[in-house]
């Protein structure tokens, strides 16, 4: 087994600081791709958002134009055993 002497030592914790220095750059690097997904999830929700308001806006009007097809065919119903002049 070597020996371990102070210059090995030394050589390691002089290593230490690079290293350190490529965590923060490789950890900053991660924060602003997390930054960039996050921003893009809130994209997608108000995307989904508007579909959904999009949505309700045409079950509105939907169930308006059943509504007055209903009472026009009650008319029409109706129509037919009234007498003509």
């Amino acid at each position: 087994m070597a020996d371990v002497t102070n210059e090995l030592l030394y050589g390691v914790l002089k290593s230490i600081p690079a290293r350190m220095d490529k965590l923060d750059i490789g950890l900053s690097d991660l924060r602003s791709e997390m930054i960039t997904t996050r921003g893009a999830i809130v994209t997608v929700q108000q995307d989904v958002h508007h579909i959904y308001s999009r949505l309700a806006h045409m079950d509105k009007r939907l169930d308006h134009i059943e509504k007055r097809l209903e009472l026009r065919e009650l008319a029409e119903a109706q129509a037919r055993f009234e007498p003509h002049p």
